[in-house]
């Protein structure tokens, strides 16, 4: 994570692999990448590092992330991953949005990329994909609004009335 250039570098995740949960190298290589943040990722990411900084102090010895994560228990060890999801769920309650399963935040990140007209290899680097050929699934999606829209300028284009 780094701060001043407003960027995460992203080549490793943490997985559950029955009693352990491992820090293990991503996928593959074009996983492993720069990642800059939104100004609102920011401020969020800055207020839990000073949160970690008292858990760091309160902690004294028993603190125990010897990998630097962001996101970890009291004690520095990474989050159980069912409680990563239970507490997610409890967030979004609180937030008076709609509650989703974790997993798929990467698919709604997806759906509102394609909302927003991001290019599909822009789309393809900010979601991890190796392939551009998993991206384009997504924007294969298309809503009716769309295709209405995309039928209209076929229609402008061949001389009807649009």
């Amino acid at each position: 994570m780094d701060f001043d250039a407003g960027e995460i570098y992203v080549d490793h995740q943490i997985q559950r692999a029955g009693r352990q949960i491992l820090h293990r190298e991503t996928k593959t290589e074009e996983s492993d990448d720069f990642l800059p943040l939104p100004a609102l990722c920011l401020k969020a990411l800055r207020m839990r590092r000073a949160q970690q900084t008292g858990d760091r102090k309160a902690a004294g010895e028993l603190w125990q992330d010897t990998h630097g994560l962001v996101f970890t228990t009291k004690y520095g060890t990474p989050i159980e991953p069912g409680n990563l999801t239970r507490m997610f769920a409890l967030r979004a309650r609180r937030a008076g949005v709609r509650v989703i399963p974790l997993r798929n935040t990467r698919h709604t990140c997806s759906s509102l990329l394609v909302a927003l007209k991001v290019h599909p290899k822009v789309a393809q680097r900010i979601l991890r994909h190796s392939q551009i050929a998993m991206t384009m699934e997504v924007y294969a999606e298309a809503s009716e609004e769309e295709v209405r829209a995309a039928l209209g300028k076929l229609s402008s284009a061949m001389g009807g009335a649009g």
